[in-house]
């Protein structure tokens, strides 16, 4: 059986047929996916599961990854917190360094950039790469995972310089985006259901984990899992939990890792382990990145998960978590708005005090808490699995290849 076939169970014969229907138009397509990292963050996890997916559907894709200095990917967090909103001047060096990095890297692939039918570019580390690609032929289509709705204005300007020559852009949610002169598309991220860290596990495998990591299987484990970054905000989760344990024997996780592009994480990992203190109920769990069963089984024997972070693009954990089918109580920003309906699959929360307040209601309410997490599970089924955001990589493909056509009659692929 091949990987297409293993999803019919789960979202049913109709869905796979038309993802085959769809193919059928762009059967032998070229197309080049480029970020910063093959591990670490949702954008590689993504591209891991997409990439094979579209091969098997008969398009020729294939994922490449650009190399950076440390100056490069210091230059590209400071980006990426200055279009997250934050005052960040980027020094001239940085830029120049970021530019350097992205000429070096088109020196390597322009030949096979140029020869794609469909370029797409993640994020703003390989944006840069377009103007270094002159002899390009196919379309070029840049990918927002991160909120830019509030940009810090300066840092945008230099990066619509280089946005303004793709011929589209997709972003996560249509506030997260920013005008520009060509077609904005609107895709939101997705999870596999047949991933390490989706699939079922067996009670022997969760056991494991409360040993493993040393957790009490007799008292709740509130968890939140994701890179240690400050606008993931995990000093704030720990003074929610702080608050809560006042009335209530909890345990808190905090598990997660860094990206290679991220510079910053040992430096917040740090000080989260000092904010923690001796407190023997908050586990600070580092895994590598491709820890994905230990993940999953953490989430999996959680009561409750929280994502309170401050901005966020979209929040893959919070997917995964209501995947499992757990209340999730997140920030109230970005993507995080998108998956949690306020008071029916979790809640939406501006503070710790906030956040406590709903871990409490939760714990004390366990009818309440079984309820939202059912609806949880099935509003991912419904929106947020790769078998969606698979279809509307293929439509969007048929759009920009097609052009300004009303109808689409044949596929364009030159």
């Amino acid at each position: 059986m091949n990987r297409l076939d293993q999803y019919v169970p789960i979202v049913g014969e109709d869905v796979i047929g038309q993802l085959r229907q769809l193919a059928s138009y762009l059967k032998g397509l070229k197309v080049v996916h480029v970020n910063s990292t093959r591990e670490g963050g949702g954008v590689a996890e993504i591209l891991s599961w997409l990439i094979p997916l579209k091969q098997e559907l008969g398009i020729d894709a294939s994922w490449e990854v650009i190399t950076g200095t440390p100056q490069f990917y210091q230059c590209t967090k400071y980006m990426h917190n200055a279009l997250q909103g934050q005052q960040f001047e980027i020094r001239d060096a940085l830029l120049k360094e970021y530019e350097r990095v992205n000429e070096l890297n088109a020196e390597s692939l322009r030949s096979k950039l140029e020869e794609a039918d469909i370029v797409a570019i993640h994020d703003p580390q390989p944006a840069a790469l377009i103007e270094h690609c002159p002899n390009r032929r196919g379309k070029w289509i840049w990918r927002c995972h991160i909120d830019v709705s509030r940009p810090y204005r300066p840092v945008w300007r230099y990066l619509r310089q280089r946005v303004y020559l793709y011929d589209a852009s997709i972003w996560s949610l249509s506030e997260f985006s920013q005008p520009l002169p060509h077609p904005l598309y609107l895709i939101a991220p997705s999870i596999d259901p047949l991933s390490p860290k989706n699939i079922d596990l067996d009670t022997d495998e969760l056991n494991r984990a409360y040993d493993r990591f040393g957790l009490d299987p007799r008292r709740p484990i509130i968890t939140q899992v994701s890179r240690f970054d400050r606008f993931k905000d995990p000093q704030g989760v720990i003074r929610a939990y702080r608050l809560v344990k006042a009335f209530l024997p909890i345990q808190l996780v905090l598990a997660g890792g860094g990206a290679s592009d991220d510079p910053e994480g040992e430096e917040v990992l740090a000080q989260v382990r000092a904010i923690a203190g001796d407190d023997q109920d908050i586990h600070i769990i580092v895994l590598p990145s491709d820890a994905h069963r230990e993940i999953n089984a953490i989430q999996r024997i959680s009561d409750i998960v929280v994502q309170k972070s401050t901005r966020e693009g979209f929040g893959l954990t919070v997917t995964e978590a209501m995947w499992k089918g757990k209340p999730v109580i997140g920030g109230d920003t970005g993507g995080i708005r998108l998956q949690v309906v306020n008071h029916h699959t979790g809640f939406l929360v501006n503070s710790p005090e906030g956040a406590a307040l709903r871990i409490r209601y939760l714990l004390k309410h366990r009818d309440r808490l079984e309820e939202i997490g059912a609806k949880a599970r099935q509003f991912v089924l419904e929106n947020f699995l790769i078998t969606r955001h698979l279809r509307e990589y293929l439509t969007l493909m048929l759009a920009v290849l097609s052009g300004n056509q009303d109808r689409i009659e044949e596929p364009r692929l030159t």
